[in-house]
């Protein structure tokens, strides 16, 4: 199938990459549909685009790249909607919010993406786990996340 994306024009992909995300996104309910596509000659960054709507994508990085020691448990609730079986199934990636200078940029730790990638389903977990933030900075003098105040 033919898309229209927000970063690269029309491309194709194949039907069976389509993520479904069952209940949207929080602020994009009624977007249930994307793709995940890399960007060339960039293995940290990818883009999450919506398959319906050219103007709505999200740059998400794998925030194991950055943070090792980054952990949660998904609920019972979306183990279920996802139809996780097992943890080899599942995909974490976190929003990344371009600044500028690009090193000012941020990545939103309190809500992941996590996809089933066998199953091709998604949803924005949120963690409500205080410790983890919406705003950590992807680089800083240590090389290590760090909270971003506004």
């Amino acid at each position: 199938m033919n898309i229209n994306t927000k970063y690269f024009g029309e491309i194709s992909i194949k039907d069976e990459d389509v993520i479904h995300f069952p209940h949207g996104i929080p602020g994009f309910l009624d977007e249930k549909e994307f793709a995940l596509l890399d960007l060339e000659d960039n293995p940290v960054f990818q883009v999450l685009q919506s398959i319906s709507n050219v103007s709505l994508a999200f740059i998400v990085t794998n925030p194991y790249h950055f943070l090792k020691e980054y952990e949660f448990e998904l609920d019972q609730n979306t183990m279920e909607l996802l139809h996780i079986e097992s943890e080899k199934d599942v995909v974490v990636l976190s929003i990344v919010s371009l600044k500028d200078p690009f090193e000012e940029s941020t990545v939103n730790l309190q809500a992941p993406i996590i996809i089933n990638n066998t199953k091709k389903r998604g949803k924005q977990y949120i963690t409500n786990i205080n410790e983890f933030s919406t705003k950590v900075a992807i680089f800083s003098q240590n090389k290590s996340f760090q909270v971003k105040e506004d």
